[in-house]
């Protein structure tokens, strides 16, 4: 599990008859971006709230930062980083003074504690605001100083819970180019988002939970193939080339006024160069091909609207 930053098989909490999380199995890469997506109440936050040890789970196991949950958890809060839904940040000091406490609160020597501060503070394009009282902060740079606080300890894993609910779109893209630049410095990110654009733009995998369970796991692009509603689109510029394409390719709809096909596809390389084989063996090329697939809404709504999809996860993707 060396080159695993989080890794959890059968994780089950339950509040009363109420079950949260029912056997939930993750596997997180070191120095990767992993999104756990579900609508509200699936157990996002439980799942942050355990892997960081805030709360324990009622049965399972889980290894953070390479250290046992249960058995080493003042190891497992040493290595890692929470930046939660809701900031943590003091708006009656200012930004600098609510680093400096964190520096404190991480036992830093008062040089150390101001060196990393001044440091954070820059890094996060805080340092005019840092004398100024965190409550006159916008909602953008409350997250940029909660963030900015959770590194203090320089943590190799970061537990993000929703960090950018609330925000406006260019406080958004923000964060995500902060996400970035923490994963290419090879921190590991935990997110957990109801933003499926976020997801999409910055996890390597993403895992979406429904009713307590992993509904399906793997890349942005395997989770949108197993949706149906994939297809390639060719376009042709010459009508012969066009009817000929319909004969050797059979099952496709015709578009006569654009001179372009579409055939069901799951968008994979394979599919794609074996469409592309049976044009070229037929001496036929097109002039344009797109390939389309369902977008992560789509793959949100079909898993977390009890639609099963057969064999959707483990045989599918991961």
């Amino acid at each position: 599990m060396t080159d695993l930053a989080i890794s959890a098989n059968g994780l089950r909490k339950s509040y009363g008859d109420k079950t949260v999380l029912d056997g939930v199995d993750l596997r997180i890469p070191t120095g990767s971006v992993f999104a756990l997506l579900g609508p509200n109440g699936a157990g996002k936050t439980t799942a942050v709230k355990i892997l960081s040890t805030l709360i324990t789970a009622d049965s399972g196991q889980a290894h953070v930062g390479g250290h046992d949950l249960a058995t080493a958890p003042q190891a497992v809060r040493a290595a890692i980083g929470v930046t939660g839904q809701f900031s943590a940040v003091d708006g009656l000091i200012t930004g600098e003074e609510n680093m400096l406490l964190m520096a404190d609160l991480h036992h830093l020597s008062k040089r150390e504690g101001r060196r990393v501060a001044a440091e954070l503070l820059e890094r996060f394009d805080l340092v005019e605001a840092s004398k100024k009282p965190a409550s006159t902060y916008s909602g953008g740079m409350k997250r940029r100083l909660d963030i900015a606080m959770t590194l203090v300890g320089n943590p190799r894993i970061i537990f993000l819970d929703e960090p950018t609910t609330g925000l406006d779109p260019r406080s958004r893209h923000n964060m995500w180019q902060i996400i970035r630049e923490l994963v290419t410095g090879g921190v590991t990110v935990f997110l957990t988002t109801q933003y499926l654009e976020e997801a999409d733009q910055l996890a390597d995998r993403i895992a979406v939970l429904h009713d307590g369970r992993i509904a399906a796991e793997g890349t942005a692009e395997e989770l949108k193939r197993l949706i149906p509603g994939g297809h390639i689109r060719l376009r042709f510029t010459d009508p012969a080339a066009y009817r000929s394409a319909a004969a050797t390719l059979g099952e496709v709809t015709l578009d006569d006024e654009a001179l372009a096909l579409q055939l069901p596809s799951d968008g994979s390389q394979r599919e794609l160069r074996a469409i592309l084989d049976r044009l070229d063996s037929a001496g036929i090329e097109a002039d344009e091909l797109t390939v389309h697939t369902p977008d992560l809404d789509d793959v949100f709504f079909a898993l977390t609207d009890n639609a099963a999809i057969p064999h959707q996860t483990k045989e599918n993707v991961r």
